[in-house]
């Protein structure tokens, strides 16, 4: 599936029982198959965001500005969403969890379980096909979650910092697995962690104030997810200089 960009212009985001916009003249692109990150203060509109592009906040805004798309077509249906949270439902194994999205479908769940197979194979845990959540550690059953996004083969991932949950050398594995496995989407990541940020930023945006605008920094020169030198680390500290201006 051809990958898809998304451009806000001047964007505004208010919640109708709310007297003050969450999102005022937001000026963003994603561009097509490339990480987009968002970074700022909790409450800022960085989730608000997320959920619009996801269509999740239908009837509850006002919205001014403009949204398109690479190719001219709505956002509606061509979404994958992957949250802080796992999501797994504990009545299910690992591949039946994987194949969640076809149960709302009119495609066979049996048809589904030849390529839940070969995606657990990717994220490690084939021999875990049978097992129950309960049983799985954080890092396995974020794994799992990632397998079941990828299952949607929707072109564009929206992620809700997804990995901050999990201790700092599963995060780490999971950025670069999730970097590999998601290479050809259009990714919008939310993430509290600078560092986070800079592995894995194509673009990078702070969304500032109240009602908070974006203001893009410029990431460094190599690909993500790379590996943390001197120029990530002055981009570390960009980032937390600018956020630090919402705590003043």
């Amino acid at each position: 599936m051809t990958s898809v960009g998304i451009a806000l212009k001047n964007k505004g985001l208010k919640y109708k029982d709310s007297p003050v916009a969450t999102l005022d003249q937001v000026n963003i692109d994603f561009p097509a198959g490339q990480w987009t990150v968002l970074l700022g203060r909790s409450g800022c509109g960085k989730t608000t965001l997320l959920r619009y592009l996801a269509g999740l906040l239908d009837n509850k805004l006002i919205e001014n500005g403009d949204l398109t798309t690479s190719d001219g077509l709505p956002l509606s249906h061509r979404i994958a969403y992957m949250a802080q949270q796992d999501l797994l439902l504990p009545w299910l194994n690992v591949r039946d969890n994987v194949c969640l999205s076809a149960r709302f479908s009119n495609v066979s769940l049996k048809s589904q379980y030849a390529k839940a197979e070969q995606l657990l194979k990717q994220v490690g845990l084939f021999e875990y096909a049978d097992t129950k959540p309960e049983q799985l550690s954080g890092g396995m059953r974020q794994r799992v979650a990632l397998a079941r996004t990828l299952m949607q083969q929707q072109p564009i991932v929206l992620m809700d910092e997804p990995f901050s949950a999990l201790d700092a050398v599963t995060r780490h594995k999971l950025q670069t697995l999730a970097a590999d496995l998601l290479k050809d989407k259009t990714v919008v990541l939310i993430t509290h962690d600078p560092q986070e940020a800079v592995r894995l930023a194509d673009q990078l945006y702070v969304l500032q104030g109240a009602p908070a605008q974006a203001r893009e920094l410029t990431v460094p020169r190599s690909n993500p997810p790379r590996v943390l030198d001197a120029e990530c680390a002055e981009l570390q500290q960009a980032i937390l200089d600018q956020l630090e201006q919402d705590y003043e």
